[in-house]
Order: C-alpha cells, then structure tokens, then sequence
C-alpha cells in the first residue's frame, strides 16, 4: 500500500521547510535509507532520507517552494498505484475542524455515488471522530524514535525527566540507545510528563508509545487503554501524590545541593555533556571542548550564550580525580569467585551488539568470502613517517598510511569499491574508507568522506577526531554511512595476521597487521627487515581472484614507496 511522506521537523525550532533539491523523480525506485531531498530548515540545509521503499509516485512540494511541517511532502508506493484517492482521504483526514460549507459539497458530491458507498463513508467518519476524540486536547503522544536508518528499535539508556516534570519544547527528555550510537532525544512539545512507556534499560520497537506530553493533571488512561473513555482519575491522583511525597524529600536535597551545582560544570556522573544542539555546533566551529564550558540553562545545560561568551582558562585536577574514582568503581565490581567453584553472569545485549551479530552473520552467510594475503616491506614507509612527523604540528601514523594507500589504490581498481546488488554490481567513483574502532560495547566504522583527495594529515585528524566522537558516543549515524571499503587494524595488539568479515555494502576489507622485524633477504643478502601481514577479505560476486590479486600488487607498491602517494 502507498504510503503517505510528510515535511519532516528536522530540527526543534522548525515549522516548515523549503526544498532545496529533489533527488528522485517520479517514475524512480527508492529503497529503505535513500535520499530523496535536501530540505533547508531554519537552521541548515539536510538531506532526508527514505524511510520506505517502492515507487517515487507523487511530488507535493517542488523545488524551491516551502510548506508547513507534516504537509504532504511525496508519495512513495507500488508501481502504477493509484495514490490518489489516499492523497485525497489524507487531506480531508488531516482537517479536524472542517467548514460545515465544505463537509455539505462533499455530501452533495456523494450523493451522486452508490447507498453502499455512502454508508461506509459515514461509518469511517464516525469511526476517525471517535478516535480523535480519545486524545485529550493540548495532549501529544511521543514514539520512539528512528535515529538512524538501519534502526528497528531503541533502549531507554536514561531518562533525564520524570513523570510530573514541566517540558520545554528543546528539552531533551531521554538518552536512547540505537543500534550504533547513544544520542540525546530532545522533545517537540512543551507541557508535564504525563506518562513514561519505555523504563530506563528497557528495549522497544519504533514508533511505540515511549512518553506522553501535556497539560498538568490530565487523564491518559484512555490513550493507554487503546481506544476506551478515559477512566477516573483516582490512579493518577494516587500517582500525583506520591510524587508529592517524594517532591518534598527532593526539594530538600535540592536547596542544599545548588550550591554545588552553580558551582560546577555541566557534566553529569557520567561526564556526558548536555548542550543544545545549537551551542554544540557552535562549540565544534570554534573549538571548544564542551566539557570546560559552565551551563547557565535548565540543570546546568549549555546554551548558545555560553559558548558566545566563553573564554578558555586553565584545567582543574578535578579530572586526575575523577580517573581515580572511576577506576576504583571498576574494581570494586569486580566479584570475587571461590576457587573451584561454577559461577556464570548474564549479560543483557545492548543494541549495538544486537545489530554487530545480525549484521555480521547476514555478510558471512550471504557473502562468498574468500582471503588473500601479501606481506608488505615497511622500511621505506618507517623512514618517511619519520621524516613527516618531524615536522612542527605533524603527526601520521602508519593506519593513516595504509587508509591513503587504499583510496589511492581503488581509484586504480574501482571493480573493488564496488557494491553487489540483485539486479546489477554498483562500481563506485568516489572512494570513502571505513576505519574500524573499537568501542567498549562492541565496533563502530566511522567513515572518512573522499579519502583519495585527502593527505595524510587530513586523514590523519580526521580518523583521530571520529575515533574520538566512537569511543564517547558522539558519533552521529551520518558519519557512519557511505562507506565504500574499509579497515580494520589490530596491528597495535600485536597480531601478526588476522581476517575480518566484510562491512556489507562493501566488497572488500582490509586487516592490517603489526610491523614485526625479522630477517629478510635482500640483494641476496639476509639482513634484519621489518615487513607487515595485510590481508583482503573480497565478495566473490563482484571481485574476482585476480581482481584482488592485482589491488594488493598496487597497494604494496603505494605502501613500500609512500612518496609516490604524492604523485
């Protein structure tokens, strides 16, 4: 069935949005997570992603022209559909308060058509009108959102209000887990916290109820009954005055404790910073580590003045401390097992490792893997990292190296920075380069955009600073997407060779080993040598043996000559 897509709220001050440029057209094929336009916001021009597939069948809003948040923005369904009575039965569905005038022409219109049909109108009228009226006025019903596009649930990691607070529109209300980053989830309506569905470690498909909005004191039973009158409110009553109870012991607390709260900056237990996304980009454009900035907002958020006004002064030891106190947390949970004795410990999966174990076992088992290995001379390649990292705010390291000798490299065999699909093999032109970092719940591949164009410092900060934003779970899913070929190294453990499963919708990975010197025999001499292991897991379906073969012919070359990276 077709399927109806609106003007996305893209960002918490938007109420309508311009088309900047329509990338389908009507008559295209879209699939799950394509981009189908760029819509410029009050804020920034973003891309919008698909999150349907079929056919492109209607456009309601060109390029250029602008319309309110939910307007009718396309209509994605089978080839051939009629959409139209759907785009019809939508607009009437989303006018509440009709003009009687107009309800009054469509009943003379109808009368033209047959009994029967008249009748199921009428009963469909009823039904939407006995449905609306369920949901109290000034009262919204908050979804768990879609963060990213591979995205089929979300875990509540923390919520940062509870039932009874006042929300601002802005106001983030919960830290959700997907299934590659946590990310703040900022609310859209203003109102009290009705109603939380998702507690905190708790798991949830999109699109369920996850909390409701609205004004103070109103009754939700009937939303939650699923299509019921709303009840008394003796529950919530109950409800209201227990949390009386536990306000008063709080308020208490509270007097004593902002002191100390003025006093300190914005972080939490758990150093995570709470900024609005506006000071957080203007934090990014400046420079500024957020962690040193004092909040003047609500519970010590970070806003745009903030920032604005920030001058950068010297460190505290607060930090040296706060290392101590973590790692004597980490080793007080420790538990202690008698000797001899069957333990065991059950750990829930989080949401990354969820989609890690899907994701892998779909590549291993649809993927024809197959390996080849080479081992690359690194005595030229140690020789100018030296001399490169001799100069003044330089530094590369040898995966910066072998990341730069792989674009190069796939620019020479683009067959390998290919991707398979069913109905034909996509030979990418552009080469982005995965990088592979571990993170303490599992794997992340943040992607480094037009590697082949980049040099080696470029490289070199880019894959530090996205390593950064993994390991602190700032990375955002955009930065995480469009890879064409990645890397995975555990030279830096030590392993001499290793083989990786292929990041779909890859046809090739790269694993990198550690430089190991041994013996080597050169100009018939044996003389000590230091070389490096490099393995290439390909796809079978779209990269041949020889194919393979001849890319790490070409990436050795680029690899034990740096120089000629520069050609």
């Amino acid at each position: 069935m077709a399927e109806i897509i609106t003007m996305p709220r893209l960002s918490d001050t938007m109420t309508e949005g311009t088309v900047a440029s329509w990338l389908k057209k009507v008559g295209d094929k879209i699939s799950e997570g394509d981009i189908l336009a760029e819509i410029e916001t009050d804020k920034a021009t973003m891309e919008f992603e698909s999150f349907h597939s079929g056919t492109l069948l209607y456009i309601g809003v060109q390029e250029g022209e602008t319309a309110n948040v939910d307007s009718v923005l396309a209509i994605i369904g089978k080839e051939g559909e009629d959409y139209k009575s759907l785009l019809e039965g939508s607009s009437s569905e989303g006018k509440k308060n009709e003009p009687a005038d107009t309800k009054e022409e469509k009943q003379t219109e109808s009368d033209s058509k047959a009994d029967t049909s008249d009748k199921k109108e009428v009963k469909e009228e009823e039904q939407s009108e006995e449905t609306a009226s369920e949901i109290p006025d000034n009262v919204s019903v908050v979804t768990m959102p879609r963060l990213s596009d591979t995205m089929t649930e979300g875990t509540v990691a923390t919520w940062l209000k509870k039932v009874g607070d006042e929300v601002k529109e802005g106001d983030i209300l919960a830290e959700i887990e997907t299934d590659k980053a946590t990310m703040e989830f900022e609310s859209f309506y203003a109102g009290t916290l009705l109603h939380i569905g998702i507690k905190e470690g708790e798991s949830a498909p999109v699109d369920s109820v996850l909390a409701i909005v609205g004004p103070a004191g109103t009754d939700v039973s009937g939303i939650l009954s699923g299509g019921s009158k709303p009840k008394a409110k003796t529950e919530a009553k109950k409800e209201k005055s227990s949390e009386d109870k536990s306000d008063k012991k709080e308020s208490n607390t509270e007097k004593e404790t902002t002191a100390k709260t003025e006093s300190s900056s914005s972080t939490n237990d758990s150093n995570r910073v709470f900024a609005s996304p506006l000071a957080k980009k203007i934090a990014q454009d400046k420079g500024i580590n957020l962690s040193d900035v004092k909040g003047s907002g609500e519970n010590g958020r970070i806003v745009k003045n903030d920032v604005e006004n920030f001058t950068p002064s010297a460190k505290t030891v607060s930090t040296e401390t706060k290392s101590e106190e973590k790692s004597t947390t980490t080793s007080s949970t420790l538990k202690a097992v008698p000797t001899g004795e069957v333990y065991a410990e059950e750990v829930k999966n989080s949401q990354m490792r969820k989609t890690i174990a899907r994701r892998l076992a779909e590549s291993k088992f649809t993927a024809p893997h197959y390996y080849l290995t080479i081992e690359v001379n690194m005595d030229n390649a140690m020789t100018s990292r030296k001399l490169i990292n001799s100069l003044p705010d330089t530094k590369v390291s040898f995966n910066d190296m072998v990341v730069k000798a792989c674009a190069m490299a796939l620019k020479k065999h683009p067959q390998v920075n290919s991707q398979w699909t069913e109905a034909a093999t996509i030979i990418n032109h552009h080469v982005n380069v995965g990088v592979a970092v571990a993170v303490e719940d599992g794997l992340v591949v943040p992607v480094v955009n037009h590697t082949d164009l980049l040099s080696l410092t470029q490289i070199g900060s880019s894959i530090k600073e996205l390593a950064g934003k993994a390991r602190s779970k700032k990375l955002q899913p955009k930065e995480m997407e469009g890879s064409t070929f990645t890397v995975s190294n555990l030279g830096m453990f030590g392993i001499e060779e290793f083989t990786s499963i292929i990041n779909q919708p890859n046809s090739a990975i790269l694993s990198v080993g550690a430089i190991i010197e041994k013996p080597v025999v050169k100009n018939g001499q044996i003389v000590v040598g230091n070389t490096m292991k490099v393995t290439l897991a390909c796809d079978h379906r779209t990269v041949d043996g020889a194919t393979g073969a001849e890319f790490l012919q070409t990436l050795k070359h680029f690899i034990e000559n740096p120089v000629t990276m520069l050609a």
